[in-house]
């Protein structure tokens, strides 16, 4: 899997939390816990060599000491961004502003107050059982309140400094017992403090731990005796945070983060301390002793007259502990003495996140994410972003996180989420950088998705853009490219660019709900949906981004692939275009123009690829170009006619006759050079390589669908029901002897399209015979099911409407075995329908334009090429003809005889 540091990242205006997000992801997700390094171990090992040991064995702890650490970092970080802002620092105080001043006036004065201190020493409070004055002891609380913003942010050295500059070294040791060792159970701490001997030497006349029990417990009283007082706040707070006294903590903990961190600490150094008492020789039984208290009295600890010893340590303040981080949250939401502003920050989302990720419950945390994000029951647009974008892009990049530290090492339950949920969520952050013009971005996450829903992902994204700039589809193009194999082969578990360009050529192809039910629009709107169709093509002719495995063989495959659909769509176009009126089929002269660069490329390239029919398609493609070119021709000429019809004929210039002859010509030259072909006849289908051999072991059939539009010769369309389509079914099956019925099975069924109701579906199906499906097909002209589908498609079915004819959108041709399952393409069926429809009315095209030449006085020279064409065995044009088409092709004739006639009779 791709590493993390590699997703994209873009910046949004509320950056603050995705940032909180980070690094909570960093605290909770970074690598385990390293090991102690040999040269920092001590021999007899002091307390704090054993705390970091029991730390780096201990999977609780583990997570108190990161969340301590985390949040201290996020304080920390807050104070350099205040000092960054305001060019100050909590702390920032005149030298000896800690210094009784006020009570040191009053007592040169020779002033007498009982309540008053009369000495200035640290320990007169105590000793004389009086207070400074009041403006004293409000310059302590604002320094103490600075000590306590100091420790909250684990900068206990400056949180000492701070003390000492105001005065008060006292203070400053009783924050930093053995010599300023830092104590935190950490293995930074101990590379730190090296190998300081002096808790080591302290401890081997002592006891290991007791000095460290003797200062926590004295700071516990402290605290307790301080808090008596009901004044001094953060004084009492400060100690209590040296000792894991959490009432004293929490009422200065006006925050989420604040009252965690008090929470978190304190159960860590209980955890440590414990564990301490457990390693004292019959320690094990003072525990037990512990527990027993505790549940004798449940309120141990907690006032002047039940401070024990420090013998008795933690006693004192294990009842405040949490059991584990369940109850430790369950403390933060309603816990007696949280400020009621923790309780709300419980309810925000981020920190719902943050404390989902202390429980470790992943699962519950994507489903948590996932109802913030997902779509309301009112919409459920899958491919539509919901949501604050900061959470949809912070869930995209912990289901990427969790993946990657967790891969397959998940139960079925957790796995089934993360593969599931995650993608769901995934799939709305692709979007949503869909959504912001980050194609170039969605490759990454959309690479991470299930198989199948990569390929539908990115099928709906070059849905959406089909019609965007060239720029922006290149972008989405390249972004895939870039992440997902070319090919299933390649890599299976991930959707490939192969299988997603099949879908959207796929889907392209499908019927498209029309706007309105208006007859005479329906036929326009298929028309632009041919443009529609011709778009995606655009996809397949882009040029692999530099650096792709195989570039050349990527391109060839693209372009191959291109070619395919590109034939299929052409022969659809062309059914499409038979109407004799100028407008040009938008849809195929499209494929021409996005197909112009990309056929350049060497024919090695593409004869290199391992598809056995490239030479076929490349030919196919070629045929279709000469008679779209010869197409164009004629609509510019029926055009020209168009306009000169608007004119008298006296009345045209001679440059208009002209322009009128010399395209009328060039229709003439441009269709004969189709149709005189003496190799490489025009769409001559070759053998399908399913079944060359005519000698199979089972029956095969053939199958020829057709998506279609009934027209009236007007151009109207008609609306289909049951009943015309239970006559049109009739009407093709007579258009065969009812011995060809019989003996090859053939059916037909007819039925309104399931989306569009405007369309038809038309599924006929037979038996192979030899020469038909089965073999070599000599005729070319798409065998039997090809010959009853253009009865209808030429409007010349005996019992249907006169006239009506099938405009046909989609067209496909199968090999089915006996059950119907599809076995393969069958190609020369449609060449062979595209053969009867097109090449007769090439030919009666070229006959409108020569009585159109002879009609103006010009005699077309190669006319009777064109009869001895059509009348010629060999070519096998006649047999391509319906009769109606015969019809139209004498009378022509027969018209254009007349105007020779006429012009001899009138020449000098």
């Amino acid at each position: 899997m791709m590493s993390t540091t590699s997703f994209a990242v873009v910046e949004y205006p509320d950056i603050e939390k995705v940032v909180i997000f980070r690094q909570t992801l960093f605290c909770f997700f970074s690598s385990g816990t390293e090991e102690i390094p040999e040269d920092l171990t001590l021999s007899p090992a002091t307390s704090h060599l054993l705390a970091c040991q029991f730390v780096a064995t201990d999977l609780t702890a583990q997570l108190c000491l990161r969340i301590v650490q985390w949040l201290e970092g996020l304080a920390s970080k807050e104070l350099d961004l205040e000092n960054t802002v305001r060019g100050s620092h909590v702390g920032t105080y005149l030298p000896s502003s800690g210094i009784w001043h006020y009570t040191q006036r009053h007592l040169q004065k020779r002033s007498r107050n009982q309540d008053t201190i009369r000495h200035l020493d640290f320990d007169a409070p105590t000793r004389e059982n009086a207070l400074p004055l009041i403006d004293d002891r409000k310059q302590d609380e604002c320094v103490l309140e600075d000590v306590w913003t100091l420790l909250r942010a684990g900068r206990l050295e400056e949180a000492c400094d701070l003390c000492t500059s105001s005065g008060q070294s006292w203070r400053a040791a009783s924050l930093c017992p053995f010599g300023g060792l830092d104590l935190i159970p950490s293995i930074e701490a101990l590379q730190k403090n090296g190998r300081d001997r002096t808790l080591q030497a302290v401890e081997l006349e002592s006891g290991t731990g007791r000095q460290w029990h003797l200062w926590k417990w004295a700071s516990y009283c402290a605290s307790e005796r301080i808090a008596a007082q009901e004044d001094g706040k953060y004084e009492a707070a400060v100690y209590a945070a040296l000792c894991s006294n959490l009432k004293h903590m929490l009422p200065v903990c006006t925050d989420w983060e604040s009252a965690c961190w008090a929470m978190t600490k304190s159960w860590l150094d209980v955890q440590v301390d414990l564990e301490l008492v457990r390693l004292r020789p019959g320690g094990l039984d003072q525990l037990k002793g512990f527990e027993d208290a505790i549940e004798w009295n449940p309120k141990q600890g907690g006032s002047a007259s039940q401070m024990g010893s420090p013998d008795t340590w933690p006693l004192q303040i294990l009842n405040q502990q949490p059991r584990a981080v369940s109850s430790l949250l369950q403390k933060l939401h309603s816990g007696e003495l949280v400020h009621e502003a923790v309780a709300r920050g419980c309810k925000e989302q981020h920190r719902q996140i943050q404390m989902n990720l202390m429980l470790g419950d992943v699962q519950r945390l994507l489903e948590l994410l996932w109802s913030w994000i997902s779509p309301s029951e009112d919409n459920q647009d899958i491919y539509r972003h919901h949501g604050e974008p900061q959470m949809i892009r912070f869930g995209a990049h912990l289901v990427l996180v969790l993946r990657h530290l967790f891969g397959d090492q998940v139960n079925d339950i957790f796995k089934e989420t993360i593969t599931n949920v995650g993608d769901l969520i995934l799939q709305m952050y692709v979007m949503f950088l869909f959504s912001k013009q980050h194609e170039e971005l969605v490759g990454i996450y959309a690479s991470q998705l299930a198989h199948h829903r990569c390929i539908d992902l990115f099928v709906h994204m070059m849905e959406l853009r089909l019609n965007a700039s060239v720029h922006v589809k290149y972008k989405l193009f390249t972004s895939a490219m870039e992440h997902l194999p070319f090919s299933p082969d390649d890599d299976d578990s991930r959707g490939s660019i192969e299988e997603i360009m099949e879908r959207v050529l796929s889907r392209s192809r499908e019927a498209k709900l029309v706007k309105n039910d208006k007859s005479p629009d329906v036929l326009e709107q298929h028309r632009l949906q041919s443009l529609d169709k011709a778009m995606v093509i655009q996809w397949l002719c882009f040029s692999p981004p530099s650096g792709t495995d195989d570039e050349e063989a990527v391109s060839a495959k693209l372009l191959l692939l291109a070619l395919m659909h590109s034939n299929i769509l052409f022969r659809e176009f062309a059914l499409m275009s038979m109407w004799r009126i100028p407008r040009m089929p938008i849809g195929a002269h499209k494929l021409l123009s996005f197909l112009a660069e990309p056929v350049k490329q060497p024919p090695e390239n593409l004869l290199s690829c391992e598809e056995h029919d490239v030479s076929d398609y490349l030919k196919e493609f070629k045929d279709w170009s000469e008679f779209y070119c010869c197409d164009a021709t004629y609509r510019n000429w029926l055009n020209i006619e168009l306009e000169n019809s608007e004119v008298s004929p006296l009345d045209l210039s001679l440059e208009e006759r002209q322009r009128a002859i010399t395209t009328a010509e060039e229709t003439i030259s441009s269709s004969l050079s189709v149709l005189q072909r003496k190799e490489n006849l025009w769409l001559l289908p070759t053998e399908d390589r399913i079944y060359e051999n005519a000698e199979v072991p089972e029956p095969v059939f053939i199958e020829l669908h057709a998506t279609a539009i009934l027209c009236l010769p007007s151009g109207e369309c008609i609306s289909p029901d049951a009943t015309l389509c239970a006559t049109l079914m009739s009407a093709l099956c007579s258009s065969v002897t009812e011995e060809v019925i019989s003996n090859r099975q053939l059916t037909v069924n007819v039925a309104v399209s399931s989306k569009d109701s405007n369309c038809i579906e038309v599924v006929l199906r037979c038996l192979a015979t030899e020469g038909d499906g089965l073999g070599p097909h000599e005729l070319g002209d798409g065998g039997i099911l090809a010959a009853a589908l253009a009865a209808g498609f030429k409007g010349e079915l005996a019992r249907f409407q006169a006239r009506v004819t099938m405009d046909i959108s989609r067209l496909d041709a199968w090999y089915s075995d006996s059950e119907g399952s599809i076995e393969g393409p069958g190609t020369y069926i449609v060449r062979g329908l595209c053969r009867r429809c097109c090449l007769p009315e090439l030919i009666l095209r070229c006959m409108q334009v020569s009585v159109s030449l002879v009609e103006m006085g010009k005699l077309p020279e190669r006319h009777d090429e064109l009869i001895e064409l059509v009348a010629c065995p060999e070519t096998g044009f006649l047999h391509l003809f319906s009769l109606q088409q015969l019809q139209e092709f004498l009378l022509l004739k027969r018209e254009y005889s007349i105007h020779v006639m006429g012009l001899k009779e009138g020449a000098p």
